[in-house]
């Protein structure tokens, strides 16, 4: 599983994402698939938010992201993917969000694979799969 971290989570967060101890913990054996990209160090830090899902979507990454209008823009769209995070809790350092992410994607892998927004508070985790369906 491939990440794409928007602005406004710590850039570190990608490289201790793909360090070997939180692999190792999570998924039982160090996966060579498992990575994470900040927008900030591909250059996509002022992107809007279209360009940034259509980078996600064209690479087969899950986007993770503080942003409440990716979300948005799935949902009225009814698009399939890209897969979306979103986080609202605050205050996480790098090495807190990397493991929160570690433990998000151990729950919820088959359906992010399969497209989904993801929502991660303090207090549980809500998955909605994609593409939304108006009642």
């Amino acid at each position: 599983m491939r990440l794409l971290l928007d602005q406004g989570l710590p850039r570190s967060t990608a490289a201790a994402f793909q360090a070997d101890a939180f692999q190792k913990d999570a998924f039982q054996v160090s996966d060579p698939s498992l990575s994470a990209e900040h927008v900030g160090d591909i250059g996509l830090a002022t992107a809007d938010d279209k360009t940034i899902l259509a980078y996600a979507l064209n690479r087969g990454m899950v986007l993770v992201t503080l942003d409440a209008d990716f979300h948005t823009q799935l949902a009225l769209s009814g698009a399939r993917g890209p897969s979306v995070i979103r986080i609202r809790i605050e205050g996480l350092n790098s090495t807190e969000l990397a493991r929160l992410l570690t433990r998000v994607i151990q729950r919820c892998k088959d359906r992010l694979d399969s497209g989904a927004m993801v929502t991660v508070t303090e207090t549980g985790v809500r998955v909605r799969s994609l593409p939304l369906v108006r009642a």
